[in-house]
């Protein structure tokens, strides 16, 4: 088989079939759940450019031959053209502050006539691109102080730029680059802050300060003693910690009454303790001790700025979600009222669905957007439980193939590429579904493949056909060594 290169250096040489019948299947999927949620019975002809469901028949036309392109490419080009890829897109994407379109409160799109075009979509795509070139350059090590702010910076540019867009749900969507960050060998404890940051942001409105920092003091003693192995000695520090914060809390009530309250006491005491504990692990270098300490200080100084970001960087109706998520606020005429009804749209369906054209609830104006973001409301009310988890199934499936091709690239370049892919796709699943069902805020934040939009489409397939190319390449070159 030594000639099979030559031989058969087609187009479809090499190709993962299985990704690409799964990725047809759930574009057809949203297709006719596009039709059933927008058709118009008093729009005259069926094939009219009024239906959405002609429009998307369009946008899936010309994605297809943007995927016959993307496989036509060499796939040296994409390493070649990461960095200045990026690069224009994130112009592209400032620009919308300047030149862009306003809709739905985001000042994200630009407007040529009436197609509306979203570069956010786009530059997942150059980041991921660009985290691929970077994270595969010879010298460059994730868990190293550089690694590490080298990879952060990639990812904040666009990120700030979404934000002073006030598009923060597709921001958000940057952080599923932790998943690849992990699978590149991220190291547990320095996923730790984030994770952290994120607990305590949600803890922070439905939490007491006082007993939100002792579980901070509680959860980083004893994680550091599981990496040390000393549990007695953290034990005994804990208590000493706990009676200092009492003899303190005493003293100073006794000389100046009611000048220090015992959340105070506490706080003092474990700053005291943190830097006192930290100047102990640089004299004996444990390096543990270091690690917990950074992590301990970084999350009570991010502990104070979550009132201001809740307060001046979220919008009000994104406080509202929130607050409406969490249980802090109950208004089903308000705040609560689209999710309430995709609810019941998606548990109206049962186990079978209504059938197609059935779908009362998005028929009759009770579930909002339901071509675009409420889509799967469509899939759950018309297909029920079993077409809901075969959507979601061939979404999983996708997803896997996506992680096998990362697994067999051999080049760092390809494998860190699929695992940004699926990552990307894992996050806009489980958020779009999750904000459906109440598990998430709500948030305007596509279902991959399944939503309406060009921009997104397009966008996804790009995206998943440069992962599609990458392994294509693999696997004939594998192929040719035989």
């Amino acid at each position: 088989m030594a000639n099979y290169r030559s031989s058969n250096s087609s187009l479809f040489a090499g190709i993962d079939w299985g990704a690409v019948v799964c990725y047809a299947a759930i574009v057809l999927f949203g297709w006719v759940a596009i039709t059933a949620a927008s058709y118009d019975e008093e729009i005259g002809s069926m094939f009219s450019f009024a239906h959405f469901y002609i429009k998307q028949a369009v946008w899936i036309c010309v994605a297809a031959v943007v995927a016959i392109f993307v496989l036509l490419l060499d796939e040296r080009y994409y390493h070649m053209w990461a960095y200045p890829i990026y690069i224009g897109a994130l112009l592209l994407l400032a620009g919308t502050l300047v030149l862009g379109t306003e809709i739905n409160g985001a000042k994200a799109w630009y407007r040529f006539g009436s197609i509306a075009l979203q570069p956010v979509e786009f530059v997942k795509i150059a980041t991921a691109l660009a985290m691929a070139r970077m994270m595969s350059e010879y010298h460059f090590a994730i868990n190293t102080p550089r690694g590490l702010m080298r990879a952060a910076l990639l990812l904040l540019f666009p990120m700030g730029i979404i934000l002073a867009q006030n598009d923060t749900g597709s921001a958000l969507v940057f952080g599923a680059f932790l998943f690849m960050l992990y699978r590149e060998g991220l190291h547990q404890w320095f996923c730790i802050p984030l994770l952290m940051m994120v607990a305590l942001f949600i803890g922070s409105f439905v939490l007491s300060p006082m007993l939100l920092l002792v579980l901070l003091v509680l959860i980083y003693i004893f994680s550091e003693a599981m990496m040390s192995g000393e549990f007695r000695s953290r034990i005994i520090f804990l208590a000493a910690m706990g009676l200092s914060s009492i003899i303190l809390f005493g003293v100073v009530n006794l000389l100046f009454p009611d000048t220090l309250s015992y959340y105070g006491s506490l706080l003092i005491t474990a700053v005291v303790a943190a830097i006192g504990a930290l100047i102990y692990a640089f004299r004996y270098r444990i390096g543990s001790i270091v690690i917990t300490v950074f992590l301990f200080l970084g999350s009570m100084l991010f502990l104070q700025t979550t009132e201001y970001f809740f307060d001046s960087v979220l919008q009000e109706h994104q406080r509202d979600r929130l607050m409406t998520l969490f249980g802090i606020v109950n208004d089903p005429l308000g705040t609560d009222y689209n999710v309430i009804q995709a609810k019941i749209a998606i548990g109206s369906g049962g186990f079978t669905g209504k059938g197609f054209l059935q779908n009362t609830q998005i028929k009759h104006g009770f579930v909002p957007e339901g071509h675009t973001d409420f889509i799967f409301c469509t899939v759950g009310e018309e297909w029920g439980l079993m077409g809901s988890v075969l959507l979601l199934g061939l979404m999983c499936m996708l997803v896997l193939r996506l992680m096998r091709m990362g697994e067999r690239q051999e080049e760092p370049f390809g494998r860190i590429y699929c695992y940004c892919v699926a990552s990307i796709l894992l996050f806009h699943t489980f958020v779009n579904v999750g904000m459906l069902i109440g598990l998430m805020p709500v948030m305007g934040i596509p279902l991959p493949f399944v939503s309406y939009g060009g921009s997104s489409l397009i966008a996804f397939t790009i995206m998943l056909f440069i992962a599609i190319r990458l392994d294509a390449s693999t696997r004939q070159f594998s192929f040719s060594k035989m």
